[in-house]
């Protein structure tokens, strides 16, 4: 059975930073894209940033370009998004998502739990 379990959400005040893991389990992340998306009450799904195992490129939202990395270790099965300057409009439910794809898709066809991000200004 195919899993991604978000975890590393919190509280933080504004300017502080929060790393987020996505574990999976039922499969490697060889050959698949892990993005990290986000909604926030009353808003839509947002895309964040994705990274592609198969050749380690990366994507990033506009809004967080310079703040938040994300990366993999596929031996842990697992991708991290490290969020620094963090801001009150980060907050949010984070989630991560997977596909069997080489390249950072539009649609995923795994998605896990969330976690919640709060930033306090």
């Amino acid at each position: 059975e195919v899993q991604l379990v978000e975890s590393g959400g919190g509280l933080v005040q504004a300017g502080g930073s929060l790393r987020l893991s996505c574990a999976a389990s039922g499969f490697t992340f060889d050959g698949y894209a892990i993005g990290w998306f986000r909604q926030a009450p009353g808003k839509e799904r947002e895309g964040v940033s994705c990274i592609s195992s198969s050749n380690g490129r990366t994507k990033y939202a506009d809004s967080v370009k310079g703040r938040f990395t994300i990366s993999s270790d596929n031996a842990k099965n697992t991708v991290y998004l490290q969020m620094n300057s963090l801001k009150p409009e980060d907050t949010a439910v984070y989630y991560c998502a997977a596909r069997h794809i080489s390249y950072c898709p539009y649609e995923y066809d795994f998605w896990g739990q969330g976690t919640q991000v709060t930033v306090s200004s």
